[in-house]
């Protein structure tokens, strides 16, 4: 490879690593801190960076917003769950044709009376009960995130768990085993 072709693409990859990313932090009408990389109306631009060695007010930014998301899903005084996470489906699984999505949240201690779960799928709510466990059926070609929110209606405190990705793909209509 000729000597400038290689300066080239070092200074390519160190372009790309030093890029900055827009988080939007909001809080919605039940007092729930919300991140997303889209823009709500009335939410916060806190700007991140990749970079360890990026100075200046966007870095002090990336370190208060890293710290206030690491904050959000450490366990409030009310919800201390000794394991809250999804186990189905597993991040970056794939689904094909019309096969149901089982979806399961492990949670320990046992839900409370007081307490609810919100499912997001793809950052929309669902309006299934509170449950751990419920099949999503029939959802298009895509790629989908899942999270829940535990919420204590008395508190107000709430604890989100860890946010799957997982892919639907639909058989071609030109594949030979398409029916």
């Amino acid at each position: 490879m000729h000597p400038r072709t290689s300066w080239l693409v070092a200074g390519l990859l160190a372009a790309f690593a030093v890029q900055a990313a827009v988080v939007y932090k909001w809080v919605d009408a039940d007092g729930v801190v919300h991140y997303s990389d889209q823009a709500t109306p009335g939410a916060e631009k806190i700007f991140t960076s990749s970079s360890p060695s990026a100075a200046g007010t966007s870095g002090q930014r990336a370190a208060a917003g890293s710290q206030q998301a690491a904050a959000s899903t450490l366990p409030a005084t009310g919800l201390a769950y000794s394991e809250f996470s999804i186990t189905s489906p597993v991040n970056d699984q794939t689904f094909f044709g019309d096969d149901v999505v089982a979806v399961h949240l492990s949670l320990a201690p046992a839900l409370k009376p007081n307490q609810s779960i919100t499912w997001h799928l793809n950052g929309q709510q669902l309006d299934n009960p509170d449950t751990v466990s419920f099949p999503l059926p029939h959802l298009d070609r895509g790629t989908y995130t899942l999270a829940a929110t535990i919420t204590d209606q008395r508190t107000g405190d709430s604890q989100s768990s860890n946010t799957v990705t997982f892919f639907v793909r639909q058989p071609s209509a030109l594949a030979p085993q398409h029916k």
